[in-house]
Parts: C-alpha cells; sequence; structure tokens
C-alpha cells in the first residue's frame, strides 16, 4: 500500500526556467574572465611595442564604450528576435575577435580586434540579455536570478584573472588570447545552442512562480505587459537617475578597476600574481555580494541598498590610496568586490517594477550605455592622469567623490509603475527546439 502511494506521488520536476538560467549564468561565467582581462595585458604590450598608457588606455576606452553601445541595440534585437540566437552570435564574436588578437602587430589591429570586435561581441553577454531571461523566466525570485548572473561575471572573473596572468606570464600574451578563445568557442556555444530557448511558451510552461501571491516578497505591484518606449522612458525622472547611477557605476569600476587595478599595484611594489591573486579574491566576494544583493532586493527593496552600495565603494575607493601590503590589497580587494556588481540587481529590479518586464531589454540597453560611457570615460582619464602625474591618486579620488554622488541620487529614485493602460504585447517568434 506504501509503495502504491509512493508511486502516485508526482515526480518533482525542475523548471524549465532554471534550466535555461543555469545555461546562461555557464556561459556568462565563460566569458567574463576573457571580456575583462585586458588590464593584464597593459605592461606586457607597453614592453613589446613601446606603447603609452594612453593610448593603451584609448584601447580600452573605446572596447567600454561599444560594449555598452551595443546595449540598445542587442536589447531592441533580442526583445524581438530572442535572447538565443543573439547569446549564439555574440559567443562566436567575442571568441573570433580573441583569437584575431593573438596576431596583432600594429595599435589600429588592436583598436579593432580589442576595441572593437570583442566588446561588440561581449556586449550580447550583458545586462541586457541577463535582463530579458531574468524578466521573460522568473515571475518570483527574480532579483535573485539577475543576482545569479552578476555572480557568474564574478565567477568568472576569480577563474579568469589568475589564469589569464598564468597564460601570459607562462606562455606570453598572444598565446593567452589564442587559448582563451579557442576555450570560449569550445565551452560557450553548445549549451547556448542545446538549452536556451526564449520564451516560456516554447517550452510549454509559464515564468516560474507565475500567478503566485507576490505578498511579503517586497515587491512592486505588477506592471501592466506593455511596451514603454525609450521616448517615454526619457520623460520620467526615474530613468534619468537609474541611467546616471549606473553611469557612476561604470566609472568606478569597469572604467577605472578593471582597466587600471593591475597596472596601479604593480607600480607599488606589488607582482602580478599579487594582483591576480587580489582579483580572485574581489571576484570571490563579489559572488557572496551579488547573489547577497539579489536576495535583499526581492526582500527588502532596491534603493536603500543601492545607496548604500555606492557609499561603501567610495570608502573602499579611498582606502586603495593607502593599501601597504599584501593583506592590505586583499582587504581592499574583498571590500570592493562585495559592491562591485552587486548594483545590478536593484538597478535591473527598479527597471523591471518602474517601466515593465517587455520594456527592460531596450531601456535597460540604454541604461548600461550610460554605464559604459562612464566606463570609458574613467578608463581615460585614469590613462590620462596617470602620464600626466605618474600617478592614479587624482583618479581613485575622482571615483570616489562620483559614488558618493551617486549614493545620494539613489534616493531620488521613484519606484513607481508609469503604465496604466495595457497595451498587447507582441507574441515572441517561437524558435523550433534542435
Amino acid at each position: 500500500m506504501e509503495l502504491t502511494q509512493e508511486a502516485a506521488r508526482p515526480r518533482r520536476q525542475i523548471h524549465d526556467a532554471w534550466i535555461v538560467l543555469g545555461a546562461v549564468v555557464f556561459v556568462v561565467f565563460c566569458t567574463s574572465g576573457l571580456r575583462g582581462s585586458f588590464g593584464v595585458f597593459i605592461k606586457p604590450l607597453e614592453a613589446e611595442f613601446g606603447w603609452t598608457r594612453s593610448m593603451l588606455s584609448g584601447v580600452a576606452s573605446l572596447s567600454l564604450l561599444l560594449w555598452g553601445a551595443t546595449g540598445p541595440v542587442v536589447g531592441y534585437l533580442a526583445d524581438r528576435w530572442g535572447p538565443r540566437r543573439v547569446i549564439l552570435a555574440a559567443v562566436s564574436v567575442l571568441g573570433v575577435g580573441s583569437l584575431l588578437t593573438s596576431e596583432v602587430s600594429s595599435l589600429w589591429q588592436l583598436y579593432l580586434t580589442v576595441g572593437i570586435l570583442m566588446p561588440v561581441g561581449a556586449g550580447g553577454l550583458g545586462p541586457a540579455i541577463t535582463s530579458i531571461i531574468a524578466a521573460r523566466w522568473f515571475e518570483t525570485h527574480r532579483g535573485l536570478a539577475v543576482g545569479l548572473f552578476g555572480a557568474a561575471l564574478s565567477a568568472g572573473q576569480l577563474v579568469g584573472f589568475p589564469l589569464t596572468v598564468w597564460l601570459t606570464l607562462r606562455y606570453g600574451w598572444r598565446n593567452a588570447f589564442l587559448w582563451l578563445g579557442i576555450g570560449l568557442l569550445a565551452t560557450a556555444l553548445l549549451p547556448t545552442f542545446w538549452l536556451v530557448r526564449d520564451d516560456p511558451a516554447e517550452k510549454g510552461v509559464q515564468a516560474y512562480g507565475a500567478g503566485r501571491s507576490q505578498s511579503g516578497q517586497g515587491q512592486a505591484p505588477a506592471v501592466p505587459e506593455r511596451r514603454v518606449t525609450l521616448s517615454e522612458a526619457l520623460q520620467v525622472p526615474a530613468f534619468w537617475w537609474l541611467a546616471i547611477t549606473f553611469f557612476i557605476c561604470g566609472y568606478t569600476t569597469a572604467g577605472l578597476i578593471s582597466t587600471h587595478f593591475v597596472p596601479h599595484t604593480v607600480e607599488h611594489g606589488f607582482s602580478e600574481m599579487h594582483a591576480a591573486q587580489a582579483l580572485g579574491v574581489m571576484g570571490a566576494t563579489n559572488i557572496v555580494g551579488t547573489i547577497a544583493s539579489g536576495w535583499i532586493c526581492d526582500r527588502f527593496g532596491r534603493k536603500g541598498p543601492l545607496a548604500f552600495y555606492y557609499g561603501v565603494r567610495g570608502l573602499s575607493l579611498l582606502f586603495l590610496l593607502y593599501v601597504w601590503d599584501v593583506p592590505s590589497l586583499h582587504i581592499f580587494a574583498a571590500i570592493f568586490g562585495l559592491n562591485f556588481i552587486s548594483t545590478i540587481p536593484p538597478t535591473i529590479a527598479l527597471t523591471a517594477n518602474i517601466f515593465g518586464r517587455y520594456s527592460v531589454g531596450v531601456l535597460l540597453g540604454w541604461i548600461f550605455f550610460a554605464h559604459q560611457l562612464g566606463a570609458a570615460l574613467g578608463a581615460q582619464i585614469g590613462g590620462w592622469l596617470f602620464d600626466a602625474t605618474r600617478s592614479y591618486t587624482g583618479a581613485f579620488l575622482s571615483a570616489a567623490a562620483l559614488a558618493f554622488l551617486g549614493s545620494g541620487l539613489t534616493l531620488l529614485i521613484k519606484e513607481e509603475p508609469i503604465a496604466t493602460v495595457t497595451m498587447p504585447t507582441p507574441t515572441p517568434v517561437a524558435v523550433p527546439a534542435s
């Protein structure tokens, strides 16, 4: 009798949303270390070609700018054609760009590969795509899903930065680009093709948690399912505050730290491996901070935590100016890592709650473009100030000041859905499962 009752119980199956999430998380993990590793190559490129810090900062600046500029286009394409095809194309372009970089012999070629091809590919795997996956596949635990994407970015850096340093020191920077590109193409294309689908309807299911009560989860009221155009969003102050604060996020992280942290530490008496270890610590705490940020957003709101993250970031940048040994370097890395990407879950959640989940792709693409404008400016200013003063002190002070400003601006965001009229949403085009 007990066996009969046990057999009659339905088996608990894993919802397809978690399978899609896991596949995209893995792809983001594979790409993030390669995408953000250019700072590792600055010193070797200077040594081989004699290029100045400003010249190489220009490559990084262009790369960061184009990475952001592709966001609106990627969001537009993914909103209408589905994220799966965009991800497949992005991985291919990023991998090929890395392979071609291993053969460069002049500065214009580096601008073409690292400055153009690789960021265009990386742009197809940025927040615009991951936010669409989270918004379409998750009705509940959306903040957690976004946090896991951020954790994948961090984990990729945790593995990718030390791996890149090791490959560069052991086999040279050319072979490092070569093997990183081969590794990306070999590992990231298959799970995307096999497991990722554009919409729950393709699998005959609803979004995870659809129909459940949102009470007690810190969620804003549901926004009607319609698209909010960019022109509409530009009339809402919240859009501008989100864009400006994300501009500051880019300046303080991808612009300065990702580009100039390694050369800054080396020029202060630390070895390349010390810098790589610090970046590994940063990536490890980033995983914790980003997942925790998604959990906090789901339960306690978004504005307060976001303001806190920017404040802590400003303090940690000031602390970097006084780092004196390896333990203090690791302390900085741990503190900064906790909020390196923790700003992404609340920013995406605010965008979705205010403008609607079917507007996230395009609008967040533009918000992310603001992030990359800040990153490009931070990378370039860091190079200019270093060449002028032989120090990064001015650059880090400017970043700390902006982080404190971002903390205050975050509190001005009014989190209320702007859409009150339901409009028909185009049905996603189903792509036959392969």
